[in-house]
């Protein structure tokens, strides 16, 4: 073959361009598509042609978040929905893990995304009697067995998260003051919707953990959104823990609206950001003056931090200042979690 290319011109080139050809297929890559692909070939065509009825920003992390986990359905086998999913969250002190199937915690999500639906004025899958906690509901359709656990709830989970996404785009501002109730407490619908996006997220990559499939955290700016909520609830999560009597009490109240002893949380990597955690009072302002502590985490441990999974005592990577301060806040964080 050497001597022959040698004297032949056109097998020479020919070879040439089978060789850059080669180059060309870069075997030692991935081959799954980029997950923002989607995202980024969206943005074009809006940009070119935007929507005439638009989503709005704050349900976009919703959007993407059950797009990519439909695309991860999609892929998986029929054997593996039965494939098992260990649910993982904190419960006061301690860490609580639940066993599931892929299929079940599909379930999971419909029934608790149920709760915007029926403030939205949808259909609620588990029905009208159905609780406001999202743990009693899921318990219910658990043992209900009302829904099957096979891929056949891959099509109306996805059908309700389409119908949320189109009433919201649809509906205007006005809908943007109703409350979405969850048991003992409630949340605007954007927080709501954004709440939503960051359990789609983590029990995506709960699933995609258990069949063996790459699952990348969300787009950074959908990312800064879900931890901006978290580090509003943590004051009122701080609360809630002293009265439970699971936190020490507070040092130093001030009038709602004003500054009070904060805890500085700087969130570093895509999505990051930093925040001033009131401590003594849901109702304070948190103030860089007022701070006494400061936490350093990775954006995507400290949402594994708030979904559960990290224990709070090894979350954080830098600590600095008021120790017990610091313990509260990675505690409340944890708090947050539930199935």
């Amino acid at each position: 073959m050497e001597e022959h290319l040698t004297g032949c011109a056109s097998c020479a080139d020919e070879g040439l361009r089978l060789r850059d050809a080669v180059g060309l297929l870069h075997t030692d890559r991935d081959l799954d598509l980029d997950p923002l692909l989607r995202s980024r070939v969206l943005e074009n065509c809006l940009g070119r042609r935007p929507a005439r009825i638009p989503v709005p920003a704050w349900a976009g992390a919703y959007d993407a978040e059950t797009a990519r986990l439909d695309a991860l359905l999609r892929d998986i086998g029929d054997a593996e929905w039965h494939a098992p999913v260990r649910l993982r969250w904190f419960d006061g002190e301690e860490k609580v893990s639940r066993k599931a199937t892929v299929a079940g915690v599909i379930g999971h999500l419909m029934s608790t995304d149920g709760l915007v639906a029926s403030a939205l004025g949808l259909g609620d899958p588990a029905g009208p009697d159905a609780p406001a906690s999202p743990t009693e509901r899921t318990e219910l359709l658990w043992e209900s067995g009302e829904r099957p656990a096979t891929r056949s709830v891959r099509v109306p989970w996805r059908e309700q998260s389409h119908a949320l996404v189109r009433t919201v785009s649809f509906a205007g501002r006005g809908v943007e003051r109703l409350y979405v109730p969850y048991g003992d407490f409630a949340l605007p619908l954007q927080d709501a919707m954004l709440d939503r996006a960051f359990e789609c997220w983590v029990h995506a990559d709960d699933i995609a953990a258990a069949v063996d499939y790459p699952y990348d955290p969300p787009a950074g700016a959908h990312l800064h959104h879900m931890i901006d909520l978290a580090a509003r609830l943590l004051p009122a999560a701080l609360a809630a823990r002293r009265r439970a009597g699971l936190a020490s009490p507070a040092r130093g109240l001030v009038t709602a609206g004003s500054p009070g002893r904060s805890l500085h949380l700087e969130v570093e990597g895509a999505g990051g950001g930093h925040w001033y955690i009131s401590l003594d009072s849901p109702a304070a302002v948190g103030d860089p003056d007022h701070a006494v502590a400061q936490i350093a985490l990775d954006a995507v441990e400290f949402c594994q931090l708030v979904a559960g999974h990290v224990p709070p005592a090894d979350a954080a990577a830098g600590q600095e200042g008021d120790r017990e301060a610091v313990r509260e806040v990675l505690f409340a964080a944890a708090s947050l979690s539930r199935l």
